[in-house]
């Protein structure tokens, strides 16, 4: 195993693959990652597809989830903004998981790690061309620090208690209903 200097970071194993999960749209980037398989397009292999009934189900625990059980990455995948077949679901994902990403900086995860993409069933190129520069970023950042890992499960668990609170406070017999 060979190492390669990063200007931007730490060392980096040339040999390192990253694990990335991919949560897509059942309506559109599933058909486009489909269309990009059926097409015998070539992409990388190191992205695992999870179909999600809209980008607006992808909820931040499970983003949470994927890297504490081992991603390097997490792409967030649904239809272009106005075409959701939920009408409303991805400016919900849009709203939600920008407002998340910039809490996982804070955090000091590396931007590129968690990215949102709008990928429509006939852009099949365009999932591929999408997967591709993904797995270049992360691939050049390396693994997830110990340091990265440690503020991740932090986040989850307060993020955690922040749903059971609000559950708690929906549920409380002073609620307003």
């Amino acid at each position: 195993m060979s190492v390669v200097e990063n200007p931007d970071g730490p060392a980096v194993a040339e040999d390192f693959q990253p694990t990335i999960l991919a949560f897509c749209c059942h309506w559109c980037t599933y058909s486009g990652a489909d269309l990009a398989g059926l097409s015998r397009m070539q992409y990388p292999p190191n992205v695992r597809v999870l179909r999600i009934p809209c980008s607006g189900r992808a909820n931040p625990q499970y983003v949470i989830s994927a890297f504490n059980k081992g991603c390097d990455g997490v792409l967030v995948c649904g239809c272009h903004p106005g075409d959701c077949h939920y009408v409303t679901g991805n400016y919900f994902a849009k709203r939600r998981l920008m407002a998340f990403k910039r809490l996982l900086e804070y955090t000091g995860l590396e931007p590129e790690r968690f990215q949102v993409r709008w990928i429509s069933g006939s852009e099949g190129g365009k999932f591929r061309d999408t997967v591709t520069r993904v797995t270049e970023q992360i691939r050049a950042l390396g693994p997830l620090t110990s340091g990265e890992k440690y503020a991740l499960q932090m986040a989850g668990e307060n993020l955690e208690s922040a749903e059971v609170a609000a559950v708690a406070k929906a549920n409380s017999p002073r609620a307003v209903k």
